[in-house]
């Protein structure tokens, strides 16, 4: 008889326990309905299941003392809630009363959202207090950049080393990013936490654009041989007119026609780049075997201006990927070091693992005319032109080394470069190896 008192007690405290992680289980639950299932109302004559869950809730928390509350809310959220935000779409992140975030996605921090247990995100962080303070939900739209740490800069350190000849050689190699396009929501889940869901919607909104580039720029660009095309007839139909003046007319329609058919080759490849990789067995590609590839296809524009294209490697090197795309930006970038190279000129290829084993490096090399400092981050953007243009890359598109840089980044890799005017440029392309071959 003595020891039921003690028994009795035990039964209410862990009782007590399960109501409060019932409660965080049911608040996840609530916010979940309300952003997946709106149409649930229907089924409940109006009454949304927010309200009904809250009533059973509040009579649940009549049951138990109120003042466990702060001690037992971290452990609901690591035992309950877990398992719950595992399963969410998107990048989940929850932040405690103190803006603490007490649990993120690995992704959270790589959109930038997330550094050191904090939103670093203004409109983020501002939503979290007005959610918290008024209740409810707010959803919006926003934009954010990768944290320098988590782009691939292999081979960068190389880069400078191999350029140490250069007063400046000190200076980091410029890397490429994308911009993170997301959809944000933040709700409140109890009075202790509120929870942000970040979905990124980046590569929806990268095809639309390129999509809409696509549209916009050939529509405009077929004006033009359109027009050359009258001009021609109308100097056809003119009797009397030199063979000199008609040659060339004509001349001008086929240099049209040849920078529209480049110029929608480029776009077709930029929108394949969009998609990301996924490895394979059946998309293992000999990188060296790749370059080789490239070469040869950029090979007649070399002879044109006696210069010569020297690949040289390991002839180990496996990824998984796409083969035309990763040809397209070795051609690329080999093109660009000819047409920014003088005549004679030997542009280098260099494949070779980066010093942690874990990356195939592709570096193309050449001792041109360099890019402005000034310039170097813009390069990679879609039509951008820069100032050094010369005779021979006049007719440019400006989606080369866009394309470069969509294909690195949906191989999971990337693209930086080094360059100073006067002394050449070093662009290098990083692939993650195949796991089998990385150390």
């Amino acid at each position: 008889m003595g020891g039921m008192p003690h028994i009795t007690t035990t039964t209410i405290i862990a009782v007590a326990f399960v109501l409060l992680a019932m409660g965080a289980v049911i608040g996840v639950g609530l916010l979940i309905a309300d952003m997946v299932m709106p149409l649930v109302q229907s089924a409940t004559h109006g009454e949304s299941l927010r309200d009904r869950f809250a009533e059973r809730f509040a009579r649940l928390r009549k049951h138990h003392d109120a003042d466990d509350d702060d001690d037992d809310d971290a452990d609901d959220l690591e035992e309950s809630t877990a398992a719950l935000l595992s399963m969410l779409p998107g990048a989940p992140v929850v932040v405690d009363e103190s803006d603490e975030v007490v649990r993120a996605s690995p992704a959270a921090y790589r959109l930038g959202v997330v550094d050191d247990d904090a939103i670093v995100e203004p409109r983020i962080a501002q939503a979290v207090r007005t959610v918290r303070e008024q209740g409810g939900k707010t959803t919006f739209e926003l934009t954010t950049m990768t944290p320098q740490r988590f782009l691939h800069m292999a081979g960068a350190d190389d880069d400078a080393q191999e350029n140490a000849e250069s007063a400046d050689a000190h200076a980091t190699p410029v890397a490429v990013s994308r911009p993170n396009w997301l959809r944000v929501t933040v709700g409140r889940i109890s009075e202790r936490f509120v929870i942000v869901l970040l979905d990124d919607v980046s590569e929806r909104v990268r095809f639309a654009q390129v999509r809409d580039d696509f549209i916009a720029n050939v529509s405009e660009q077929l004006v033009k041989p359109s027009a050359e095309l009258q001009r021609l007839a109308a100097s056809l139909e003119r009797a009397g007119l030199k063979d000199v003046r008609i040659a060339q007319d004509a001349r001008n329609v086929r240099r049209t026609i040849a920078y529209i058919d480049h110029m929608v080759k480029d776009l077709l490849l930029l929108i394949k780049a969009q998609e990301q990789v996924t490895p394979t067995d059946g998309n293992r590609l000999n990188v060296l075997s790749e370059a080789r590839a490239a070469a040869e296809v950029a090979q007649p524009l070399a002879q044109e201006r006696g210069q010569r294209i020297a690949v040289s490697g390991s002839d180990e090197l496996v990824v998984h990927g796409e083969s035309e795309q990763i040809r397209a930006a070795i051609d690329k970038l080999i093109e660009n070091a000819l047409e920014y190279s003088p005549d004679g000129a030997v542009v280098s290829v260099d494949v070779k693992p980066d010093r942690a084993g874990r990356h195939a490096v592709v570096r193309v090399i050449d001792r041109g005319t360099g890019i402005p400092l000034g310039e170097q981050q813009r390069i990679f953007e879609r039509f951008y032109r820069g100032a050094n243009q010369n005779e021979h890359t006049a007719d440019g598109v400006g989606l080369g080394l866009a394309i470069v840089k969509h294909v690195a980044l949906t191989h999971q890799g990337s693209v930086h470069v080094w360059s100073r005017p006067g002394q050449g440029s070093t662009f290098t392309l990083v692939l993650p190896l195949d796991p089998t071959q990385a150390d």
